[in-house]
């Protein structure tokens, strides 16, 4: 995961610090809690991730301030990011390269879009990490403080959790092949195929075993795809079922997904039947 330098790392490490510090000593000083909140945030329902390309997933929110906040000055700063576990204590953060673009709506709210930026090919997932995740919104107003060296308690820090879900999936491919081709009518059609997922611990694709995929036709000129059954595949990924050829027509499979991994469906492989 990439680490976010913000005052929510550093709000952290104080509270601890002051947990542990002997009673005579004074607490040190934390961020003041800001006038602001996060409303209307919208992301994908799902961020699909290969093995090796940078994927990026566009988020916006409604960042609502009082007047007391300085919302457009240099140092304020704000972003969306996705969490694991609970907002103060996440076991897991995935957040963007940069900060959101925030733009004055009112003079009290601004409208802001950023992106979740996901680097598998550096080790930023693992297996683990497919499936659902929160989001959160944050907002941090250095208020002229130096941030390598500041009075945090001229710092102002909010953040918002639970403002909406995403799930992290593992990209999926597959494959469909009939044969032979061309056919006689009334023969048998072999239609093999694989479906494969990406590992992000390997960063590379393995097949899926055990999943069940199903075989659609469509008749030569036509857009409508038809099912046929349902096949499942072997510990390898592998797909193999039979049919009886009729028309001429192009065969596909679909597969539907899990809560890990990515729905894909194949290109259609067309079979001549004479």
């Amino acid at each position: 995961m990439r680490i976010r330098a913000t005052v929510a790392a550093v709000t952290g490490a104080l509270a601890l610090a002051a947990f542990a510090a002997p009673a005579a000593h004074a607490a040190p000083a934390t961020p003041y809690t800001m006038n602001v909140s996060f409303s209307k945030l919208k992301i994908a329902s799902s961020i699909k991730v290969g093995t090796t390309s940078k994927v990026s997933a566009t988020y916006s929110y409604t960042l609502t301030h009082g007047a007391d906040v300085k919302a457009t000055a240099a140092d304020f700063f704000s972003d969306a990011y996705l969490y694991r576990g609970s907002l103060d204590d996440p076991t897991a953060t995935v957040e963007g390269d940069d900060f959101a673009t925030c733009k004055v709506a009112t003079s009290t709210t601004l409208t802001c879009t950023g992106t979740i930026d996901v680097y598998p090919a550096e080790g930023d997932l693992t297996a683990a990490d497919a499936g659902k995740w929160s989001v959160a919104a944050e907002a941090t107003a250095f208020n002229g403080q130096n941030p390598s060296k500041p009075d945090y308690s001229k710092i102002g820090f909010k953040d918002q959790g639970g403002m909406g879900t995403t799930s992290l999936l593992r990209y999926s491919k597959l494959t469909t092949d009939a044969s032979p081709e061309p056919v006689k009518k009334g023969k048998t059609i072999t239609v093999t195929g694989t479906l494969t997922r990406a590992s992000w611990d390997y960063n590379k694709y393995y097949g899926y075993g055990a999943q069940s995929v199903q075989l659609q036709f469509a008749k030569k000129g036509s857009t409508t795809w038809s099912t046929l059954k349902t096949v499942k595949t072997d510990a390898n990924g592998k797909l193999k079922t039979t049919v009886t050829a009729s028309v001429d027509g192009a065969f596909r499979y679909v597969y539907a997904g899990v809560s890990t991994t990515a729905a894909v469906t194949s290109g259609g492989d067309a079979v001549d039947v004479q």
